[in-house]
């Protein structure tokens, strides 16, 4: 009886540390551009491509170790293009110690393990685009 709750335990605390399944591979972003708004964005990593339609605004994009490119564009404004780069959550080192190195790795694969801030500033200059 004992060694059957010890399994359950160790079963749960492994799927609770699992970034890919508590966190999941998505993600929502906030784009601001300051000083202006209704910039028109796009945002890029290895896993895809995604658009703000007017800033400010929210969009889910997939979490991935590579850095998120954004590009922002307004008529009287210069383009503005900046790289975001990705962070290992907390999380996936306690998968590695409770989960193992299985868990950790499948986190690491699927982008679970890595995060954008959650809201990103893109500064933009006034002038000819």
């Amino acid at each position: 009886m004992i060694k059957k709750a010890i399994f359950i335990i160790a079963g749960v605390a492994t799927l609770t540390s699992c970034a890919s399944i508590t966190t999941g591979t998505k993600q929502s972003v906030s784009v601001h551009t300051e000083p202006t708004r209704g910039a028109i964005c796009t945002l890029e990593n290895n896993k895809g491509k995604w658009f703000v339609n007017g800033t400010p605004g929210t969009v889910t994009v997939n979490r991935s170790f590579n850095d998120l490119q954004i590009n922002c564009e307004k008529p009287g404004y210069q383009p503005s293009l900046k790289t975001i780069g990705s962070k290992t959550k907390a999380i996936v080192f306690g998968n590695a110690i409770i989960g193992g190195v299985i868990g950790a790795g499948i986190d690491m694969a699927d982008g679970a393990a890595y995060e954008y801030p959650n809201d990103i500033y893109i500064p933009m200059k006034k002038g000819v685009a």
